[in-house]
């Protein structure tokens, strides 16, 4: 098959950041043409030229999945300990709608076996998506780590998400 291209897709260049042009998450970078691209593509930050999202890489995903028909992008964290939903905040609930949430409890429960996370990012509050709920963290900043535990409640095992923050801050 052919190797997929971003076309007209700047989502990317919407909810993520980018540490090195200092453009937080959730706004538009300056360097973006919305629906055609990076205006300066050639001298793009090094987090630009290395990311690619998983439309990018999984070509069974269908159109519907391309991040902005979706309203959200996605990709593995960096640790590999995560599946990222990062979600256009003008649109918080894309995630939910379908054929997106059926997957992702699917997913997350293939996650949970693996002892990784799946997590919805809506602009810095995070959501992990477990297989019998949807755990709300809140806040998650720079350097905090999304952590859990397995716990046992009335005989079953339970998966407990919490928001371990980085050192030194409260």
């Amino acid at each position: 098959m052919a190797e997929r291209s971003c076309g007209q897709c700047t989502m990317c260049c919407k909810v993520l950041g980018i540490v090195e042009l200092e453009k937080p998450g959730g706004r538009w970078c300056p360097h973006c043409a919305v629906g055609r691209g990076c205006t300066i593509y050639e001298t793009r930050p090094g987090e630009c030229r290395t990311f690619h999202c998983l439309w990018l890489l999984r070509e069974t995903f269908g159109p519907e999945w391309r991040p902005d028909r979706a309203k959200f992008v996605m990709y593995g964290s960096a640790d590999k300990a995560a599946m990222v939903v990062n979600v256009d905040p003008t649109a918080p609930d894309a995630w939910r709608r379908k054929p997106f949430y059926e997957n992702f409890k699917r997913w997350s429960a293939e996650a949970n076996a693996d002892r990784t996370h799946l997590i919805v990012m809506v602009g810095d509050e995070a959501t992990v998506i477990l297989p019998d709920r949807d755990v709300p963290l809140g806040r998650v900043g720079e350097g905090d780590r999304i952590v859990s535990r397995r716990v046992v409640v009335n005989g079953r095992e339970r998966i407990e998400p919490r928001v371990e923050r980085a050192a030194g801050l409260s």
